[in-house]
């Protein structure tokens, strides 16, 4: 009795919502193959119309880059992972144009300010400014990922 209980696997979900004001975009827009193709992972690019990163989840600031400010890597209370990365090729502007906002290890609320970077300053430098949201590959914990076509989240990890 009660046999069935046992066999059903238990999913979490963790819904990302666009950390960045703008239009959201598919990977393939991204102008560099480790997006674009997907070998970084799954996600989804914005086309950013303000300079701000804001956390889609509430989790802990697992790492932000040094010297170039220019991506963070945010972890949920479960231990899944997104990378959001902004521009391509930004790491050349060595942290010019970007205001980090958290340290590594910080604990961080839904909608809290992450970074601020200038856009007029990454497209002077002849650099594209869309910014990659990532799940990054390799994450044992993820079952699987899926696109949403709704107004608030743009993607769903289920864990």
């Amino acid at each position: 009795m009660f046999g069935w209980r046992k066999n059903k696997i238990e999913e979490n979900t963790l819904d990302i919502i666009s950390p960045v004001p703008g239009q959201v975009v598919g990977l393939e827009q991204v102008p560099d193959e480790a997006f674009s193709t997907k070998a970084m992972g799954e996600g989804f690019a914005v086309q950013p119309i303000q300079g701000e990163v804001r956390a889609p989840f509430p989790g802990k600031i697992s790492h932000i880059m040094n010297r170039s400010n220019h991506a963070i890597l945010l972890e949920n209370e479960a231990g899944i992972q997104i990378l959001i990365h902004v521009g391509v090729d930004t790491v050349s502007l060595k942290g010019d144009g970007f205001v980090p906002h958290v340290v590594t290890g910080q604990t961080v609320k839904q909608g809290e300010l992450l970074l601020e970077f200038d856009i007029a300053r990454i497209q002077e430098a002849g650099l594209s400014d869309i910014t990659s949201v990532i799940v990054p590959g390799g994450q044992e914990k993820v079952q699987r990922i899926e696109g949403l076509q709704d107004e608030d989240a743009v993607l769903r990890i289920y864990y």
